[in-house]
């Protein structure tokens, strides 16, 4: 079954796009690339991106302290914090009111998705420069990019206010692909971080035990997405990315990303073939 057959199953349930392609950054297959969704945990790779710029930069080091705190700066004006049920990472918590290594929260953030530990970083390096990696990344030949980051997560005052976190496929996809090509220790450390994520639901979850696949996935209220690179043993890397913003209960979204992945997977020696 083809990615475009699995997307003909599921029309009419909501919105779907997929970008896929090589490291080169040309795409071989797109369904509605460019529209943009509620980006979710997504959002998280560009603000790790955005550390290891202010790394380089001898802004921030991985091992400065930051003190674990759940007060924040709202884009709209005022201070929220995270909430505690929305947050599936408990390790963050357990830290408050110590200070722990700026890149421990930078793994907490990407491997296990924690909110708390993200706007912690965000904290650091601000929602400008964050937007700035995600936008500089736009692959050419994209049009005006959709796709932006101007809050923190659990911002509700923001969200009222319509700011909000934008990503369209294309746009995960630029992310990665830079990623996937950044040279030195920092890019090392972030394809590492991406690989070491715990959350395995979506492009690894049919694809053959032990395939490295450097991925961040989102998800909240109807919706679910997942962009990674994935490295076959025996064929070029590429980027896969499916955002969906449906009715489709969560795991049947899940199993259509893992689908979309594996269909890529089957056509790796030849993806240009990919229907």
């Amino acid at each position: 079954m083809g990615i475009a057959e699995l997307l003909q199953g599921v029309a009419g349930s909501g919105e779907f796009g997929v970008w896929l392609g090589r490291l080169d950054g040309v795409p071989v297959f797109e369904h509605h690339a460019e529209r943009p969704h509620y980006s979710a945990s997504t959002m998280k790779l560009p603000v790790a991106m955005a550390i290891m710029r202010k790394v380089e930069a001898g802004e921030l080091a991985l091992d400065q302290p930051v003190t674990v705190h759940n007060d924040f700066a709202s884009a709209a004006g005022g201070r929220f914090g995270v909430d505690p049920d929305e947050d599936e990472a408990p390790a963050t918590w357990t830290k408050l009111g110590t200070a722990v290594p700026l890149g421990w929260l930078a793994t907490e953030m990407i491997t296990r998705s924690s909110n708390l530990a993200t706007d912690l970083v965000l904290e650091q390096v601000g929602a400008p420069a964050a937007h700035a990696a995600l936008i500089e990344s736009t692959l050419p030949g994209s049009p005006s990019p959709a796709s932006k980051i101007q809050r923190g997560i659990d911002d509700g005052a923001a969200q009222r206010a319509g700011i909000s976190n934008l990503m369209s496929p294309a746009g995960l996809a630029g992310v990665l692909v830079a990623v996937g090509n950044q040279k030195g220790a920092s890019g090392d450390y972030l394809r590492d971080l991406l690989a070491g994520n715990q959350w395995n639901g979506e492009i690894p979850a049919l694809l053959p035990t032990g395939t490295r696949v450097e991925h961040k996935n989102g998800w909240d209220t109807r919706i679910r997405h997942d962009g990674g690179i994935v490295r076959p043993a025996d064929a070029d890397p590429f980027v896969v990315v499916a955002c969906t913003t449906s009715d489709l209960p969560d795991s049947e979204a899940q199993k259509l990303i893992a689908g979309i992945a594996l269909e890529a997977w089957n056509h790796r020696h030849d993806l240009e073939t990919v229907r």
